[in-house]
């Protein structure tokens, strides 16, 4: 059978902690009106962020750690196991891992970042470190959260052309990573996703609701591989498409599970 080059789900990613390494998954069970499962569900706070995880509330990018201000975050790679509750840290010489259930873990996961950030981690004095905090309750520590409970549970989803038409602009490769989606979507005519908010569109089985486009920040500047802040990313969007967005949120409203190389049907084509 020869490989699908309509309309189809190209990769999966979850990211864990936010701010961290994104994960490449070979399925994901969707559920009605929630994201990918494990998705932004850690998050390194600032010692100045007061966060209470019993009751939660979405705060904005700036109470932690993140890829917008820390870009030395992107030099290490990191992993996280929901079966063991451990997070594997790989800084390229040495290759450690902590568990996230214990104080001990989570301590040395605070310390390490801590210093890794240390120019913005450490913000309340030379003893401060930042806080590891669990999302609980469903909440998730999506930059989108403060937008409202709909917005901090949809799955981010990119159009692979779309980055591949801004790479032929700018005159240099683009890594997807750069934007930190979960959903890659691929066999699609560049920026035809700015269309959709509104609409549904289907992965699979499951069928997504589109809600808005996707504004990105300063994050995207940071190359995933180098830590390196290579491109101008919004600068370059305002140039050479006048905005400087990129992808799409959006809510899952029926329950399934969707693997790369699913078809995807899309809005206007009656599928």
């Amino acid at each position: 059978m020869g490989v699908s080059t309509g309309p189809r789900l190209a990769e999966l990613y979850r990211y864990p902690v936010k701010g961290l390494t994104g994960e490449p998954l070979d399925e994901v069970a969707l559920a009605a009106g929630d994201g990918v499962p494990g998705d932004r569900m850690f998050a390194l706070a600032l010692p100045s962020t007061a966060f209470d995880e019993d009751r939660p509330v979405a705060l904005g990018k700036r109470h932690f750690l993140m890829l917008m201000r820390d870009e030395t975050l992107a030099r290490v790679r990191t992993a996280y196991d929901p079966r063991t509750g451990l997070l594997t840290v790989d800084e390229g010489t040495r290759r450690w891992s902590a568990d996230l259930a214990t104080a001990s873990g989570r301590r040395a996961v605070e310390q390490y970042f801590g210093a890794l950030a240390a120019d913005t981690a450490r913000t309340s004095g030379d003893d401060a470190l930042p806080r590891l905090v669990t999302a609980r309750g469903g909440h998730r520590f999506t930059d989108g959260g403060p937008d409202g409970q709909e917005v901090m549970r949809a799955v981010s989803v990119l159009n692979l052309a779309s980055v591949r038409d801004f790479a032929e602009r700018v005159g240099q490769p683009v890594d997807p990573l750069r934007f930190r989606a979960n959903l890659h979507l691929d066999g699609i005519p560049a920026w035809a996703e700015r269309d959709w908010a509104g609409q549904e569109i289907i992965i699979g089985r499951v069928r997504l609701r589109v809600l808005k486009d996707i504004r990105r920040c300063a994050a995207t500047t940071v190359n995933p591989r180098t830590a390196e802040r290579d491109l101008k990313v919004l600068k370059e969007l305002q140039t050479h498409y006048g905005h400087t967005d990129c992808g799409s949120y959006a809510t899952v409203l029926t329950a399934g599970t969707v693997r790369p190389g699913d078809p995807v049907a899309l809005p206007g084509t009656g599928g």
